[in-house]
């Protein structure tokens, strides 16, 4: 009974386990592998060693052009993804009467599927009849071409990408709710207003979920493929030509998976030291309790 006890966890978690191993991990090393070839879809594969990853940077000049487009896109998306997302979960975190119904309509946008999500926004986008800008013409603004106009096409994308908000708002609320509510009455009988609560009480709390969804929103960013492509094409004039999608056109377009490989482990290089720099920067902005907790018993320990 005892040796049961002992692996009934491990039973558990097996599936998990092996999910892990064939669909991840697995596919993560073959990939590393074959980035060391010439591999084409049909035909013969040769070993290259590191020339697929020279190739990047001393010929392929759509390399750096495709990660300063994701870059800026990164720099504008993120942002703006967490601003939107603290903005509506501070929203439908307030005692209203018929929230319920505004956070499932807030939600609602991000289990839509990114192809339905790409063919309403192309119509609302459209330069011609579109919605937006039709809305826009009530107040006498002539509209750009969003999706046809290179100034304005990732612009377009950030917008479209931004609808799909409604997750990281519920994980922003999830950790706002569960602030104690004396800490905001202690505020009030202080003076301190609404704003002042915001900045004093809950931002530095919900600083751990920050983070979080601060690394999340990085790597989808560098990861933006399925609303591009059927948006834009990476177009106009490779306008919003995402290292993504690069990537996802050397492997199933031009067939050079080994290639694509290549392209996709560089960009995973990349996103790791983005998330290393945001966790090493976090202990100058991340607030956690257990941290003051531990820090108020060493004062009181020094005082004794």
């Amino acid at each position: 009974m005892k040796k049961w006890k002992t692996i009934t966890p491990y039973l558990f978690i097996t599936p998990w386990i092996i999910g892990f191993l064939v669909f991840t991990l697995g596919p993560l090393i073959f990939s590393l592998c074959i980035s060391m070839f010439d591999w084409p879809v049909v035909g013969e594969r040769t070993f290259v060693g590191l020339g697929n990853y020279i190739k990047m940077f001393t010929e392929d000049k759509q390399v750096l052009k495709s990660l300063v487009i994701s870059i800026k896109y990164a720099a504008i998306f993120v942002p703006l993804n967490i601003c939107i997302a603290l903005f509506l979960a501070m929203l439908i975190s307030q005692p209203l009467k018929g929230i319920k119904i505004y956070r499932t309509i807030f939600y609602i946008p991000a289990v839509v599927s990114g192809v339905a999500t790409s063919v309403i926004w192309s119509w609302v986008l459209n330069g011609d009849y579109g919605v937006l800008n039709y809305l826009l013409s009530f107040i006498g603004i002539e509209g750009p071409k969003w999706l046809v106009d290179p100034s304005w096409a990732i612009l377009a994308v950030v917008i479209v990408s931004a609808f799909g908000v409604g997750t990281m708002m519920l994980v922003f609320y999830t950790n706002i709710k569960g602030i104690p509510a004396d800490l905001y009455e202690a505020a009030s009988l202080d003076g301190a207003g609404p704003a002042r609560q915001f900045f004093s009480i809950t931002l530095p709390i919900i600083t751990p979920t920050l983070l979080f969804n601060l690394i999340t929103s990085i790597i989808s960013s560098f990861q933006q493929v399925t609303l591009v492509m059927l948006l834009t094409a990476g177009g106009p004039m490779k306008s919003t030509y995402f290292y993504g999608l690069m990537t996802y056109e050397n492997a199933f377009r031009h067939h050079k998976l080994g290639y694509a490989s290549a392209n996709a482990w560089v960009m995973f290089v990349i996103i790791l030291c983005l998330t290393a720099l945001v966790f090493k920067s976090s202990s100058m902005w991340v607030f956690y309790e257990s941290e003051v907790g531990s820090s108020n018993n060493k004062k009181k320990r020094r005082k004794k």
